[in-house]
Parts: structure tokens; C-alpha cells; sequence
């Protein structure tokens, strides 16, 4: 049973979803000089809304060395946040008003069961 589905449009009435992009990290390439650059797969269009962190969240994310603005992000599918020993991770999420996110860790993953995945995103410089 996918529940994001069954209480999206109430969640919706008070803060819409939107429609964003999200390109997923497929793992990066090292160059020359030893440093590497992060690859992405094109952008796909996703269901996205944006939401303050909870604090359950904050202190999840604490002690990661987290800066800048933060903020959680329900988004239909599965994604994922950072996974070092996969050399993957960090998604980057577009959203309409131009501005650039990364996904820094994921909260809650129900991508396969229930449809949606909660993460922590940082907003990258543009």
C-alpha cells in the first residue's frame, strides 16, 4: 500500500508538492591531478515538498559537519543520501525556483514500500 499516495492530498491543502528535478549521483570519475567529479544521470521530474527539519532530524544530522541551509524534502521514489563504500550519493535535487539542493542524508527511506523517501538537503551555491 503506498501511503504517500493516501495522504498527499491533505499534507498537499497546507503545503503543496511541487514538481522538481532530481539527478541521481551514479558515482564520479578521478582526474589527473587526483581530484574527482561527481557523474549524474539526467534529470527526472519528481513530486517534491519542502519542509523545516524536525528535531528528530537536527540530531540525526548532528555531528555530520553539516553547514549552510538545511531543510527535509519528502520526494516520491527511492533516492539516496551519501554511501562512500558505494562511491555513490548526494543526489542533486532542482527545484522550480532554481535553486540547487544535495542530498546530504536520507531520513527515511519507504521508496519501495510506501513511495516516498525523506531526506536532508543542503543548499548548494548557485
Amino acid at each position: 500500500m503506498n501511503l504517500y499516495k493516501l495522504v498527499a492530498g491533505a499534507v498537499s491543502a497546507i503545503n503543496p508538492r511541487v514538481v522538481a528535478t532530481i539527478q541521481k549521483s551514479t558515482g564520479y570519475t578521478t582526474n589527473a591531478d587526483g581530484s574527482r567529479t561527481p557523474i549524474y544521470a539526467a534529470p527526472v521530474p519528481v513530486r517534491a515538498q519542502k519542509q523545516a527539519l524536525q528535531y528528530n532530524d537536527i540530531v540525526q544530522t548532528d555531528g555530520l559537519n553539516l553547514q549552510g541551509e538545511r531543510c527535509a524534502l519528502y520526494i516520491s521514489g527511492n533516492w539516496e543520501g551519501v554511501v562512500r563504500s558505494d562511491g555513490v550519493g548526494g543526489d542533486i535535487i532542482t527545484m522550480p525556483d532554481g535553486s540547487v539542493w544535495i542530498v546530504a542524508v536520507v531520513l527515511e527511506n519507504w521508496g519501495d514500500a510506501k513511495g516516498w523517501t525523506k531526506v536532508a538537503a543542503t543548499k548548494q551555491v548557485s
